[in-house]
């Protein structure tokens, strides 16, 4: 299957979008042997002709003037909206659970969810689907294909949802409003989910770090956040973890074939999810999310927060035998295994020296195997620790992450900035102390 599209969000209207049609550029629709060469950017729907495509479009960008009376909602055309009338008549409805669709088209697929049939099948994975428009999306993961671009940072995504709930990063848009407590939000479901939160009674509160919960059984698998621990061991690698779904799905890896190969390096993976945050993890390098304390950037939220407990000295990990308590989860590991022989050391059969985590045992082999798998993709460097290599390659790149809070001048490594500022904040006359008050 061969086109070519560029799809572009313009702040104004969700796409702008140019379709170059291929003569071989065929699929056939389940129902008649027409072809149908115009694809819809956004819902993935194909058309015969061009025009047909340009009508549909408006669904997505067009105003709304026609309103339903019984529900409020709106729509393009007259015709759209006497079709979404047999919703409320229950012309078309299921035997099943009674939902009312607005043709019998729209009822058939809404069978498949509780016939099972899946009729459409990924000719690379073999995965199926429920809908033709899930497979032709399904389908970019093994291309690659990324046709919705951001214009502010040249971000790609595969789906056109992906890239509306990334423009807030930008816009900062909040526009989801919850009518208990004024917390806004970003996207209606993230609303939605969050409503729940008051419709439910919470009376399990976490004294560390204040969540609460409606059953007690939540809160005690919340506390394995804490304490760190992980009852639930894989038989066939060791690795613990602290709930039984994520050890169902990391069994999978055991079990499944890796199919999903990284275009930057040789990385393979069992799911596409875990390929995406690979790519975005390991190769992207745009960082929007910036420390106040020191001015170092992130790619996300969460690691933003887990890097402002340096600075701030929160201590969320605590010991259930002593009053200790630890910024890492790491650090908790190690005090357990030191003082209260709780848990199992990992040891170098070569030189017996002891870790607390695998993965430190794994990368210290590396010294006695001289095996440097870490290869920058420019020069061709090899390295031990992926570490060094992220250190390295930042003598490609202008990318400077560090900034002087005295000064605002941004640096490439950490070290560099740290210097920098003894010396400039001693020429200023004032002290990180002063700044850091400053800055809260």
């Amino acid at each position: 299957m061969q086109f070519v599209v560029c799809a572009y969000y313009s702040g104004e209207s969700w796409f702008e979008v140019k379709i170059e049609a291929i003569s071989d550029d065929i699929m056939e629709h389940p129902h008649d042997d027409k072809p149908r060469p115009y694809l819809c950017t956004v819902c993935d729907k194909r058309f015969t002709r061009k025009e047909h495509l340009n009508d549909h479009k408006l669904r997505h960008n067009g105003e709304k003037l026609y309103t339903c009376d019984q529900c409020d909602k709106r729509f393009i055309s007259q015709s759209d909206l006497n079709v979404h009338r047999n919703v409320h008549g229950g012309k078309y409805k299921c035997t099943e659970c009674g939902k009312c669709c607005r043709d019998s088209h729209t009822l058939s697929r809404h069978m498949r969810c509780h016939s099972g049939e899946k009729p459409y099948e990924c000719p690379v994975c073999s995965k199926r689907f429920a809908e033709l428009s899930n497979l032709a999306v399904h389908r970019r993961i093994h291309g690659g294909e990324k046709p919705y671009k951001c214009d502010l940072c040249d971000k790609v995504f595969s789906r056109a949802e992906h890239i509306k709930s990334h423009m807030s990063v930008h816009t900062g848009d909040k526009s989801y409003k919850c009518p208990v407590c004024d917390k806004a939000f970003s996207r209606p479901e993230y609303l939605k989910r969050h409503l729940q939160n008051h419709k439910r009674k919470t009376p399990y509160k976490c004294d560390l770090c204040d969540k609460v919960f409606s059953q007690s059984a939540h809160l005690n698998r919340h506390m394995r956040v804490h304490t760190g621990d992980k009852p639930y061991k894989c038989p066939v690698c060791d690795k613990a973890f602290s709930q039984l779904g994520h050890l169902n799905r990391h069994l999978q890896n055991h079990n499944r074939e890796k199919l999903y190969d990284c275009s930057l390096c040789d990385k393979s993976f069992t799911q596409p999810s875990t390929l995406e945050n690979h790519r975005w993890r390991v190769h992207n390098r745009s960082a929007t999310y910036d420390c106040n304390y020191c001015g170092k950037l992130f790619k996300s939220s969460g690691d933003l927060k887990c890097h402002v407990r340096i600075h701030t000295g929160a201590k969320l990990y605590s010991c259930r035998h002593c009053s200790d308590s630890f910024t890492w989860c790491d650090q908790l590991q190690r005090h357990m295994l030191k003082s209260h022989n709780e848990g199992s050391w990992f040891t170098c059969n070569t030189c017996q020296k002891k870790f607390a985590q695998k993965r430190d045992l794994k990368v210290h082999l590396h010294n006695h195997e001289d095996v440097k798998p870490y290869v920058c993709s420019e020069c061709q460097n090899c390295f031990r620790k992926a570490s060094h290599l992220k250190r390295h390659q930042l003598v490609h790149t202008n990318w400077k992450q560090f900034c002087c809070g005295a000064c605002g001048k941004y640096f490439k490594h950490q070290d560099t900035v740290v210097k920098h500022f003894k010396k400039c904040s001693y020429e200023l006359g004032f002290s990180a102390l002063d700044l850091f008050a400053s800055s809260t």
